[in-house]
């Protein structure tokens, strides 16, 4: 089977069918969204950011440079984690629930991802 490609979405979008495996990656669960609607076929919170880290970012943009690296950091450390989803394999959505959709956890984690950093 072909390498993963990696795509990001707001799980509070309607779930389509080419989004093939659809990966929620937030420690919490989004409020407001019901499993059913949201369509997660695994939801991977072990590879979100630490509760710390996550409140320190805020979701400030004057900080997204510094999530980044200190998120990577986390990432290094965890590598296990991330075993599960790099298996999969075709495409991917890696869903998150914040508005900012350039600056947050799963852009990161898509950019740490196809970097090929810590891969065993």
């Amino acid at each position: 089977m072909s390498e993963p490609e990696y795509r990001l979405k707001r799980v509070h979008a309607a779930p389509a069918g080419d989004d093939g495996v659809r990966v929620l990656v937030d420690r919490l669960w989004p409020r407001g969204v019901s499993k059913e609607d949201a369509a997660v076929d695994h939801w991977m919170r072990d590879l979100a950011p630490s509760s710390e880290l996550r409140r320190w970012f805020g979701h400030r943009v004057d900080r997204w440079d510094e999530f980044r690296r200190r998120y990577f950091a986390e990432l290094d450390a965890r590598a296990a984690a991330l075993e599960p989803l790099r298996a999969l394999r075709g495409r991917v959505t890696l869903l998150f629930a914040a508005r900012d959709e350039r600056h947050n956890n799963a852009v990161a984690l898509k950019e740490y991802l196809e970097s090929g950093r810590r891969r065993a």
